[in-house]
């Protein structure tokens, strides 16, 4: 069976993925704690224990490299994401380390180097923010689903998780106590 891309993106009630800073303070449910709703750490954990390889572009990248490795209050679940191999589409980089954990792997062509990941065994694959990456692998027809986090607020204005029409097929929904909703759609195509 052929592994699946699966974006995963944190967005607003008002489809914003990204605000106009390129901050994500609607976001909640992280990092884990003693707090956190158990269905809905259950839920994260399922997830990133179904995927064993992380793709994302050079921006998301360099905002993840200096915190991600080091984010010891993550527990489990960083952990878990810091072991994960890590691929970055990016043109102008020619490494991407990763703290201590193994550097994640460069390509200047994420089309090609997602098909051929698709057609290794393994577990699936996860887009991870990267929303320019993202439209580009939609636009593509590679995303084979989009799991969104929706959090119990909206902002107005931001990046926009789709800029134009999107056909999906809802999958799966659950609401969570913490007010965050995930909803689980299959990209028709």
């Amino acid at each position: 069976m052929m592994r699946k891309l699966i974006v995963q993106q944190w967005v607003t009630v008002d489809n914003i993925a990204a605000e106009e800073d390129g901050g994500l303070s609607f976001v909640s449910g992280e990092p884990f704690s003693e707090t956190t709703n158990k269905a809905f750490e259950a839920s994260m954990m399922g997830f990133i224990d179904s995927v064993d390889t992380l793709i994302l572009g050079a921006n998301t990248y360099a905002q993840s490299k200096d915190y991600w490795p080091y984010a010891d209050e993550q527990g489990e679940y960083g952990e878990k994401l810091n072991n994960l191999t890590k691929v970055v589409a990016s043109s102008k980089l020619d490494d991407a380390p990763w703290g201590d954990f193994p550097a994640a792997t460069v390509t200047r062509d994420p089309v090609a180097t997602l098909r051929e990941l698709k057609e290794q065994s393994g577990k699936d694959i996860w887009l991870w923010g990267s929303l320019k990456l993202m439209h580009f692998l939609m636009d593509v027809g590679v995303v084979d689903e989009i799991i969104l986090l929706v959090c119990p607020a909206s902002r107005g204005r931001g990046t926009r998780i789709f800029a134009d029409r999107q056909e999906l097929k809802l999958a799966e929904g659950t609401s969570f106590d913490n007010g965050v909703v995930r909803l689980r759609y299959e990209i028709k195509k």
